[in-house]
């Protein structure tokens, strides 16, 4: 069942990250296995700069997605999109469920551009991503540090809502 974030999923969304190994992570601007950081996120969806999804199953949080906006900003089009999915549960269609809805609230959003973070490593994400007609766009070199000390890499991907729109209405994918 995909719902929206609620404010007392504080805790089932930590337990949730911190299953997550942290390469999964390395993405995010902060590491979303600290509670400050729940925290931040949960009020950040409160105050509606971020519409975020989980995917549950018996109770057990099994994917989570955001679209995170700044409205005050020279990008107030453009929505910044994040999967997250427990290791145990890809291959089951969790990911694509998730980014699929993320997707129809950019477009109710009038969002014009989507943009999504991801080490070139994970190649099944980028797949998912481009099926859904995402593009490869700039690649940061030594953009994220672990906790070991290693540096690693953030491809960026993006998609033009309004060429999907397009191609949509002409093709109807």
């Amino acid at each position: 069942m995909i719902r929206a974030f609620a404010p007392d999923d504080r805790s089932a969304m930590l337990a949730f990250a911190q299953g997550l190994p942290e390469h999964d992570l390395l993405f995010l601007g902060r590491d979303l296995r600290h509670p400050r950081v729940i925290e931040a996120w949960a009020a950040a969806v409160a105050e509606g700069d971020i519409d975020s999804l989980l995917f549950e199953e018996d109770g057990r949080i099994l994917g989570s997605a955001a679209l995170v906006r700044d409205p005050l900003g020279w990008s107030g089009h453009v929505g910044e999109v994040r999967v997250l999915v427990a290791s145990d549960t890809r291959g089951r269609g969790v990911g694509r469920a998730l980014l699929s809805e993320i997707i129809r609230l950019a477009e109710a959003r009038g969002l014009r551009k989507l943009a999504a973070k991801m080490t070139p490593d994970q190649s099944s994400a980028i797949e998912l991503f481009e099926t859904h007609g995402f593009r490869g766009e700039a690649m940061l070199r030594d953009q994220a540090i672990d906790r070991r000390g290693q540096l690693h890499d953030i491809a960026i991907l993006s998609l033009d809502m309004m060429r999907m729109a397009e191609r949509q209405a002409a093709f109807g994918e």
